[in-house]
């Protein structure tokens, strides 16, 4: 929504001009084909999970460039039972609907993993989001991991209880810009403008007063929802407004961390490409050289380069 916003205010088109290029943005109804055409090479850029970043463009041999890093979800994915006093040891045995393969799939197993379980525990259903409302309003469907504006929508009806979010894995769920690290290489002019034209709209974003409200309520709107409702699920996400904490959270180890689970969980399933040996098969590059997996075969870069020259007013 906020690149939505960014477009159709002129705040793109003036960054892009400052540096001498020109920068079309395409909005998507479908998330996943938006990147399946990123990884195709229609675009030189795409808005992604840290997750679909490793399985899609990656694991289909794209090098990847992390340009920006957005957020993450705090709250904003989880998995609901019904029973007004239901636990997530509950789900043990139950039939689980989610999209398979998705976050909402890495969520799981990280919650079933917290309390000693694993998928064998559960049976999994692959619902579409589309799908997952309707789906749990029926008397076979007792448990679903979704995201929002969907899981508050469910949490909303009766006798619903939210057993696990992403607020008890913060950090893992990452939004992210990515770009084409052969793309960016040869003009780095596109990364100084994307990165302007996003803490840009940040700041409006963040600011308390009418501008703010403003600005999201149209953001709102093409989302589906009104003002409240767009709040409600800022609210449940880490906003990284101002780059200088979004360039110390992808210095952290808690992104290796992260990203060893997240390719972990990848291998296990499959998503890693065909032939993929191990979890390591996918080199991940961080900020200060430090790579995870193969140094021979790197397709993901976490880079701080241009949120850095944000947090340093150097745009």
């Amino acid at each position: 929504m906020p690149w939505g916003y960014a477009s159709d205010a002129g705040i793109v088109d003036r960054w892009a001009e400052k540096y001498g290029i020109t920068i079309e943005v395409v909005q998507f109804n479908d998330y996943i084909e938006s990147i399946n055409q990123y990884t195709a090479g229609a675009f030189d850029g795409c808005t992604m999970t840290n997750m679909d970043a490793l399985t899609i463009p990656a694991a289909g041999g794209v090098d990847s460039t992390a340009l920006i890093v957005g957020d993450f979800s705090n709250g904003n994915d989880g998995i609901l039972l019904k029973g007004a006093g239901a636990t997530l040891a509950d789900i043990e045995g139950q039939q689980v609907n989610l999209v398979e393969l998705s976050v909402s799939h890495y969520t799981l197993a990280r919650a079933l993993d917290s309390i000693g379980l694993t998928e064998r525990d559960v049976r999994v259903v692959n619902t579409s989001d589309a799908d997952m409302v309707a789906a749990f309003t029926t008397d076979d469907v007792t448990s679903v991991v979704t995201w929002n504006p969907l899981l508050s929508e469910i949490l909303a009806m009766p006798d619903v209880t939210n057993v696990f979010d992403s607020a008890s894995i913060p950090g893992e769920i990452i939004d992210m810009l990515v770009v084409n690290t052969e793309t960016l290489a040869a003009d780095p002019r596109l990364g100084k403008a994307l990165a302007g034209a996003w803490y840009e709209t940040m700041a409006i974003m963040s600011d308390a007063g009418d501008a703010g409200d403003a600005a999201k309520s149209l953001m709102a709107t093409a989302s589906g929802t009104d003002l409240a409702g767009y709040n409600g699920q800022l609210a449940a996400t880490r906003m990284f407004f101002d780059a200088a904490p979004a360039v110390e959270f992808v210095r952290s180890d808690d992104v290796a961390t992260t990203m060893e689970n997240v390719a972990a969980f990848s291998f296990k399933h499959g998503l890693l490409g065909e032939g993929a040996p191990d979890s390591e098969f996918i080199g991940i590059a961080y900020p200060g050289g430090k790579v995870f997996g193969s140094t021979d075969n790197v397709k993901l870069r976490f880079d701080d380069t241009y949120m850095s020259m944000a947090a340093d007013g150097e745009l």
